[in-house]
């Protein structure tokens, strides 16, 4: 079994997890307001082609750093350091996750701040259209927002070339791990989006503390595999 094939289903929970704890406090304001500036009849469907956008853009994005990850490894020869970059992707995944968890002081990085001026005129126009389409361009581009789970997803992903035996198997596997984290978050924004305006999930930091968990377990793994390379 590939090292990889675990991280697929790992993901994709702490998706689910990241979901009902950060993504709706960092997207929750988006899906509101496609939410309300949507008819009822068209809700579902807007939202499934905003989420739709958004989880292609993270395919593409860890098919790329999939890809790259192959052509570091290709390009090096030398074991110390491919033991070095998994070690270190190891490490910088651990510590996203403390700080997800809010146990190191930098923790802000995955805070709930808003998007820049040129996201938010482009949010604007496309959530202002009629046509449903629009929100599946928005959900595209809304899938580069900075966020602190999707970087780290990201670094796996790029782990995930290393072990590939081509490209093309590398930017794969990069992309079924930032597809599956990006199905995992689908519930959350789903449901948000179906109760906009509502008071709920207020217990969501204790959710969004198990994702940090599983983000740490994730970097205690790569640092293993580091070791033992």
């Amino acid at each position: 079994m590939s090292s990889t094939e675990p991280l697929y289903l790992l993901f994709l929970v702490t998706g689910f997890t990241v979901g009902f704890g950060h993504c709706i406090g960092m997207c929750g304001p988006i899906v509101v307001s496609l939410s309300l500036n949507s008819k009822e009849s068209h809700l579902v469907f807007r939202h499934l082609l905003y989420n739709a956008g958004r989880v292609i853009t993270y395919g593409i994005l860890g098919g790329l750093a999939g890809t790259l990850g192959s052509f570091t490894i290709l390009a090096s020869s030398i074991l110390s350091l491919q033991k070095g970059v998994l070690i270190f992707a190891g490490i910088l995944i651990l510590l996203m996750g403390l700080a997800m968890g809010g146990w190191l002081p930098f923790g802000n990085f995955f805070g709930s701040g808003g998007s820049s001026s040129v996201f938010s005129k482009w949010f604007q126009r496309f959530s202002a259209a009629k046509s449903s389409v629009c929100f599946l361009l928005l959900g595209l581009l809304l899938g580069l927002l900075p966020c602190g789970p999707v970087y780290t997803v990201l670094i796996a992903s790029a782990r995930a070339g290393m072990s590939a035996e081509s490209a093309l198997q590398a930017f794969l596997s990069g992309m079924g791990l930032m597809v599956a984290f990006g199905v995992g978050t689908l519930p959350a924004l789903l449901l948000m989006g179906k109760l906009a305006g509502l008071g709920w999930l207020k217990s969501r930091q204790v959710i969004y503390r198990i994702s940090s968990v599983l983000m740490v377990l994730v970097g205690v793994y790569f640092i293993i595999q580091g070791i033992r390379y």
